[in-house]
């Protein structure tokens, strides 16, 4: 299992941003995907965050919008990730993952 630790701001990106509603998420999102789609390792972080946030609000409210989102969010991201990366960065993925 790879060792866990952020390389990123993403956790707290998001939790800001909640703040501000959903929208405020989904724009979050999309500037950090945008930004940073290509970096193996910002990219895991990512889905991890966003793993993570979706259970967190899951767990608070099944039927929250921000549980929605997170899971919309999280399935595009993994599934970009599972689409995209080879070899080693793949594999780097999905110990990190798992």
């Amino acid at each position: 299992m790879v060792a866990m630790e952020f390389n990123t701001t993403f956790m707290s990106d998001f939790t800001i941003a909640e703040q501000f509603g959903p929208a405020a998420v989904q724009d979050t999102y999309e500037r950090v995907f945008q930004q940073w789609h290509d970096d193996y390792r910002y990219l895991t972080d990512l889905v991890i965050v966003l793993n993570r946030k979706l259970w967190g609000h899951w767990e608070n409210d099944p039927d929250s919008p921000f549980t929605a989102l997170y899971n919309e969010l999280w399935a595009a991201a993994n599934d970009y990730a599972l689409d995209n990366l080879k070899g080693a960065k793949l594999d780097y993925f999905l110990k990190a993952v798992d």
